[in-house]
């Protein structure tokens, strides 16, 4: 059973797969970081709020020792019922961040692919066949 365990785990996909897990946490927290500490702050001075994440609807009566507070976590804490649609804004506008920046480097990817695909391709076949017919009315 262990030696088929390590040929499953060293076959080149699931290799690549698990590379691509561990890069693609790493640029999550990196994307995370664009998002939090550059793009919300122009945002937030757009609309003037200094923090998305204040921006919430409760749903239910907080306990007396956190009423009239605007802390996020410790409404949550508390178990008081919100929509905290500024913090979910806030995931929004990572996911797309996210997902562009994916999409722009499989777009490269395809490109470069396809443009090693046309330097392998060599002659197309009309010119062989033009080759050959002009070595035979030789």
């Amino acid at each position: 059973m262990f030696a088929e365990f390590k040929d499953f785990i060293l076959k080149g996909n699931v290799l690549d797969l698990a590379v691509a897990v561990i890069i693609g946490a790493a640029f999550a927290t990196i994307t995370t970081s664009l998002t939090e500490d550059v793009i919300m702050p122009i945002v937030s001075a757009i609309f003037g709020t200094p923090d998305f994440s204040t921006m919430f609807i409760l749903l239910g009566t907080p306990p007396a020792e956190l009423a009239g507070s605007t802390d996020y976590a410790a409404l949550k804490e508390a178990g008081v019922p919100m929509l905290g649609w500024g913090q979910f804004l806030t995931v929004i506008i990572n996911f797309v961040i996210l997902a562009f920046i994916i999409f722009m480097i499989v777009r490269y990817a395809n490109k470069v692919v396809k443009k090693a695909e046309e330097e392998e391709s060599g002659p197309s076949e009309i010119d062989l066949l033009t080759e050959i017919r002009d070595n035979l009315k030789k």
